[in-house]
């Protein structure tokens, strides 16, 4: 099974709007119209938060007309700059699954929500823990992948591990406890992480506009350009990703 991971687009409800000097309603075409011309085909895409910038319908809008394009299954969860009311009620009907899950083969993909109210850092909540639990337990799928938007792990970035997930320890001892669980891939980081901590492949894929500069102790961004990331899920439980920049963009 074949991925294409997209993250932190931040539209906005006009198609000119800007974050931090980027067009990000124009770097996203850019990041779409490379994995066209690309050779690789995904069966699916993970669309990992922070879809908006301006808490507007139109940018909603704009990211449904610009994935569904593709023909393919988006599963998305919600990050810290979403409306998650907007984003369930504008993203809830095929080709969009709002936290959802999807199984191919011997995997099982599932998005959980990591937001915290009013809070740039995230929690998966008590409830959100079980529901995944229960989602993994009712699954045959020998190997299990996990969408979510905040960063389990610290990024030895000071000012941004301070908006990480609180809770990541409790995160990650779940998701070992099921024995099942061989990746979670996250975004809100905009910046390259692929790392295994007890047998789990944690990947962060960069921003489809911005990036943070990485291991920075101040807010500072980093000019590395648009990038998405293809995931290879092999039926054996082992996982080839590709990191894409995008410098067109």
């Amino acid at each position: 099974m074949r991925v294409l991971h997209l993250t932190d687009p931040h539209l906005f409800a006009d198609r000119h709007g800007a974050l931090r000097g980027a067009v990000t309603y124009d770097t996203l075409q850019s990041v779409l119209a490379h994995y066209r011309e690309s050779d690789f085909e995904a069966d699916f895409i993970a669309l990992t938060g922070d879809v908006v910038q301006d808490d507007s319908t139109e940018a909603y809008e704009h990211c449904r007309e610009l994935l569904s394009s593709l023909g393919l299954p988006v599963l998305c969860v919600p990050g810290n700059h979403d409306v998650r009311h907007l984003m369930r009620d504008l993203l809830p009907n095929p080709p969009f699954s709002y936290c959802g899950s999807v199984e191919y083969g011997n995997w099982l993909i599932t998005g959980i929500d990591s937001c915290s109210a009013g809070r740039a850092g995230g929690k998966v909540a008590e409830r959100e823990l079980r529901r995944m639990d229960e989602t993994i337990s009712t699954s045959d799928a020998g190997n299990v992948m996990i969408c979510l938007h905040h960063p389990p792990v610290p990024m030895h970035s000071k000012w941004l591990d301070t908006v990480g997930l609180d809770n990541g320890d409790e995160f990650l001892a779940r998701a070992r406890s099921s024995g099942r669980v061989r990746a979670a891939i996250f975004g809100h980081v905009h910046q390259d992480y692929d790392a295994v901590h007890d047998g789990i492949r944690l990947l962060a894929t960069p921003s489809t506009c911005r990036q943070f500069l990485p291991h920075a102790d101040e807010f500072a961004v980093d000019d590395r350009p648009p990038a998405y990331r293809r995931i290879e899920l092999l039926p054996d439980g082992s996982i080839n990703p590709e990191l894409i920049w995008v410098a067109s963009a």
